[in-house]
């Protein structure tokens, strides 16, 4: 998966920075659609990789603020206060 995101990656930035140098030379009317293209990839296709590939094993619960978790924060700044006195 790393792999596929890495490459994907390349793929766009060739392929907006293609699109740009074709914009600036004016030989082809096709730059707009590369850099379009690229961009439309980058946010619809790599983005949901990414984050599909950074959230898969993660609990969701762990990152919300709720009771619990509140109450595990501040004895951790108890306990970091009482450290440092």
């Amino acid at each position: 998966m790393k792999y596929i995101i890495r490459i994907l990656f390349m793929v766009i930035v060739i392929l907006v920075c293609v699109g740009y140098y074709f914009k600036n030379t004016g030989d082809h009317p096709t730059g707009d659609k590369f850099v379009g293209v690229g961009i439309l990839a980058a946010s619809f296709i790599l983005m949901p990789i990414f984050i599909y590939h950074r959230w898969k094993n993660k609990k969701v619960k762990d990152y919300m603020l709720t009771e619990e978790n509140l109450k595990k924060m501040r004895e951790y700044e108890k306990k970091k206060e009482n450290r440092n006195a």
